[in-house]
């Protein structure tokens, strides 16, 4: 069900503004490492979570784990944020309304967002700031 959407442009929804370079000087992977380690996972968790609970105010949500074993549609607040901070398991979140794909995995500090349309960037963009991220094109070569 989700690969048609792999091939699409993505955007991510990331605690950095934009891509570190390859070169940086910076610290890269040491904090990458410590943003990844619990508790501190689990508090960029909560931002996702408080970004998707405002964007499931306007769209519906199916959501399901990758290999599509579970699934939940439109789930309730309390599930939702337990999905997405409880058992550190990768999600995808399908917009059908939006033919759009979200997709959470629990070895990444960024939501990947394939084939956004421009109102939903537009929406993610300020859902992101809201919660102290920033949503920006993909660096991984998908356009």
């Amino acid at each position: 069900m989700t690969e048609k959407y792999f091939d699409k442009p993505c955007w991510v929804i990331d605690f950095l503004p934009e891509q570190v370079p390859a070169d940086s000087p910076g610290q890269y992977f040491p904090v990458e490492a410590y943003l990844l380690k619990a508790p501190r996972q689990q508090l960029l968790r909560q931002r996702w979570a408080g970004l998707l609970l405002r964007l499931s105010c306007y769209l519906d949500f199916q959501v399901f784990t990758p290999d599509e074993t579970e699934s939940w549609d439109n789930p309730d607040p309390e599930t939702l944020v337990s999905l997405i901070t409880g058992a550190g398991q990768d999600l995808c979140i399908l917009l059908p309304d939006e033919d759009a794909l979200i997709t959470l995995n629990r070895e990444d500090l960024y939501m990947t967002v394939w084939h956004p349309s421009g109102s939903l960037r537009k929406l993610l963009e300020q859902l992101a700031h809201a919660e102290g991220l920033f949503f920006r094109r993909s660096w991984s070569g998908e356009t």
